[in-house]
């Protein structure tokens, strides 16, 4: 019986694998491009369409806040350097941003198929040669190359960058104050004790933490704390 060809599947806490690519803003060494910053690398499944465009255009706009944070974004779609850069100019018009991020030019879905960015499901979302185009993927990487969020969304339905973008701000903040966010947490709410801060410590680290489990304590964490302070 003939192995599987693919490569093993990526998880959370897996390093990024590296690759060296082609992008608008010229050629790239991955891990090289992400060198002490958080990266979030994301993934369309081809130029010239309408969901992405907008993705695109809104991940622009929200390129400074991710700067601000100590992040690089960097996108990827099945075609080639030439077409998205003529496409760039219309994200441009049509959204009023100005992408200025590298879009990684990956026609042969080399990189799509080292992340697992293919569809197997969507029969509908392929190239005219029937080869399955990426679907919607996004990768939050952390400065040690680890892999610390994976998203997947269906070619129809377009991401919530402002979700992208809490998430970052969940995992920076978490790895500071060694907290961890609950539900719908944004930065200024109450966040809770992670479970390895003993009750002794977290009185020191945390004055006002509340117990409401031995397994659940809150405590106040100011926005001038998080991440999102910047």
């Amino acid at each position: 019986m003939a192995s599987d060809p693919r490569p093993a599947p990526l998880r959370l806490g897996s390093i990024a694998p590296n690759f060296d690519a082609e992008t608008t803003n010229g050629p790239i060494n991955f891990h090289e491009f992400i060198g002490d910053n958080w990266v979030v690398l994301f993934s369309h499944p081809e130029d010239y369409t309408p969901v992405c465009t907008t993705e695109l255009g809104a991940f622009a706009k929200l390129e400074p806040e991710f700067a601000k944070r100590g992040v690089k974004l960097i996108g990827l779609s099945a075609n080639t350097i030439d077409s998205h850069s003529g496409w760039i100019k219309d994200i441009n018009e049509i959204s009023g941003s100005n992408l200025t991020f590298p879009i990684i030019g990956d026609k042969e879905r080399k990189v799509a198929y080292l992340y697992d960015m293919l569809d197997y499901q969507d029969t509908t979302n392929v190239d005219s040669k029937g080869i399955a185009f990426t679907i919607r993927s996004v990768f939050i990487i952390d400065p040690k190359k680890t892999i610390r969020l994976i998203l997947s969304y269906p070619a129809s339905t377009g991401r919530n960058t402002a979700e992208v973008l809490r998430v970052v701000d969940s995992l920076q903040t978490g790895d500071k104050h060694r907290i961890t966010t609950p539900i719908n947490w944004v930065p200024g709410d109450d966040v809770i004790v992670h479970p390895s801060v003993k009750n002794e410590e977290a009185k020191t680290l945390f004055p006002d933490f509340k117990i409401v489990k031995p397994y659940l304590r809150f405590t106040p964490l100011p926005k001038e704390k998080t991440s999102a302070a910047v």
